[in-house]
């Protein structure tokens, strides 16, 4: 070293005043609101495996798990403040075991361990129960969507495609084609929860240790399911944080498309969707208005969810494949936000979908001004006439030409255009008569006859409201294994636990 090195020279003191509130502070504040519970658990799950496998003697241990006892009781997380005095949370238990019981036996629980492994399990801890929470509500929206789409499965409704009026179908058809979209997007989280689910503990830095540890039992005490089998991979990979924001992300771009057709079927000119009294806020100005605001409040917070999701996605993009503070506390203290929105979209669109009604007068108006049942009528010509496809369509398009430009009603208005139309493109007089086809151009005949696999009639939907209450009790079932599980780990570890300290 020369007399100019910066090295002999350098007199500061860690931390740097602005490193401190830039970056120590939030890391420390953000340990202390979302992971104490996560420190306590891993402390006391490593320690039991270190006694068990003979790596530190039982009577050193049971005098750590009584200081880490001692400062649960000692000190409140929530009334800390941060001075800089140690670097982070870690730092802060390890300086108070010393102060304990001393810094040989203190410093003997962080043996074949690391920050590196500590903190990802400690993310993945935090991520479980998050994913758990928000499953809860998800399968509540489930049971609240086939409760609706039983109740509303031969309730009639106009159906939209590119913005217009297309054909007519019924409300439980709709609402079951959003359950088996959100049917998929909860497999998606039961997906994710099963990569968060795997053990980073033993990985240590990166490689694991020369100890004789037992990853698997660590697992076991923290409600894994298995050890996360490569070290590296351990402290490395994030795709555990990738998997849980996609999901979100795409749970909630979904939801969104199903908000935004709530919007437009309440709009006045719609109006196919009743939305009742409790949802709905006045204008402090315009005496009529009623604002049915619930839905721009999900399509608020769902959009914040989602972008939430995706920032946090965004700063995973082109990181190193290495452990590193990318992945790290302020990037999981941003990301919770999301689980916080998504929770609020749930329960709202719960208690929404629970209380509208579909508004049947407007729905018979908006079925006769739009011609919609006009489709079957060109079916039915294939089926009873023989005509072709094609033939048949021009034939209906007249028919549909002519009564809407006399503003009239399809059943009523339309058997003149029709026979004409008929005789002008064939050369006969139409088979159907005019009681059959005011039966023909109906919705409740459109609905009735669309029987097929996934339609909107009687059979169909009774076989796909059952099926869908059969994936939702395997999603409840599902969840009350976690929950079980989970259980019997926490059990499990505090008997260990408090069987070790009462050697002391």
């Amino acid at each position: 070293m020369t007399l100019n090195d910066p090295r002999l020279s350098d007199k500061s003191i860690f931390p740097d005043p602005v490193y401190k509130e830039a970056v120590l502070r939030p890391l420390f504040d953000g340990a202390k609101s979302h992971h104490v519970d996560g420190f306590r658990r891993i402390d006391r799950a490593h320690l039991v495996m270190l006694v068990e496998t003979g790596i530190v003697e039982r009577n050193q241990a049971a005098k750590i798990g009584a200081a880490l006892e001692a400062i649960d009781r000692d000190i409140d997380p929530a009334s800390l403040v941060y001075t800089g005095e140690v670097e982070d949370f870690f730092f802060l238990i390890e300086k108070e075991l010393k102060q304990r019981i001393g810094a040989d036996i203190a410093g003997r629980l962080h043996t074949a361990r690391s920050r590196n492994d500590i903190d990802h399990t400690l993310f993945k801890l935090g991520l479980k129960t998050r994913i758990d929470a928000l499953m809860g509500k998800a399968r509540h929206l489930l049971d609240t969507l086939i409760d609706a789409a039983e109740r509303e499965k031969a309730t009639l409704i106009v159906a939209y495609t590119h913005g217009q009026p297309a054909q007519p179908t019924t409300f439980g058809h709709y609402l079951s084609a959003v359950i088996e979209v959100l049917i998929r997007d909860m497999n998606r989280f039961e997906e994710a929860r099963q990569i968060v689910d795997l053990s980073p503990m033993g990985a240590a830095a990166i490689t694991t240790s020369g100890f004789a540890i037992d990853r698997a039992r660590v697992a076991e005490l923290l409600g894994f399911s298995a050890p996360l089998r490569n070290s590296y991979s351990c402290i490395a990979g994030v795709d555990y944080i990738t998997s849980t924001y996609s999901a979100i992300e795409l749970l909630f771009l979904h939801l969104g498309r199903l908000i935004q057709d709530f919007q437009f079927w309440t709009s006045f000119e719609v109006g196919q969707v009743y939305v009742p009294n409790a949802l709905v806020q006045i204008s402090s100005i315009m005496p009529q208005k009623r604002n049915p605001v619930p839905i721009e409040h999900m399509r608020l917070l769902a959009s914040q969810t989602f972008g939430r999701a995706r920032t946090v996605l965004d700063v995973m993009h082109n990181t190193p494949f290495t452990d590193m503070n990318d992945s790290e506390g302020e990037t999981q203290s941003m990301g919770y936000e999301a689980f916080v929105s998504a929770g609020r979209v749930l329960d709202l669109m719960a208690s929404f979908v629970s209380a509208i009604r579909i508004d049947s007068e407007r729905v018979a108006g908006n079925i006769r001004r739009s011609c919609i049942t006009i489709t079957e009528l060109a079916d039915s010509l294939v089926r009873r006439e023989g005509l072709s496809f094609r033939e048949a369509h021009e034939i209906a398009a007249t028919v549909a030409k002519a009564v809407v430009a006399k503003q009239g009603d399809l059943p009523t208005d339309g058997f003149e255009p029709f026979a004409a139309a008929f005789e002008r493109a064939t050369g006969r007089k139409p088979a159907v008569d005019r009681d059959q086809f005011a039966e023909i151009v109906s919705p409740d005949y459109f609905v009735r006859v669309r029987s097929r696999f996934g339609g909107p009639a009687a059979e169909p939907m009774a076989e796909a409201l059952s099926s869908y209450r059969d994936r939702a009790s395997a999603f409840a079932k599902l969840a009350a294994d976690h929950a079980a599980s989970e259980s019997r780990a926490a059990h499990e570890l505090d008997s260990n636990f408090k069987a070790l300290v009462g050697a002391a």
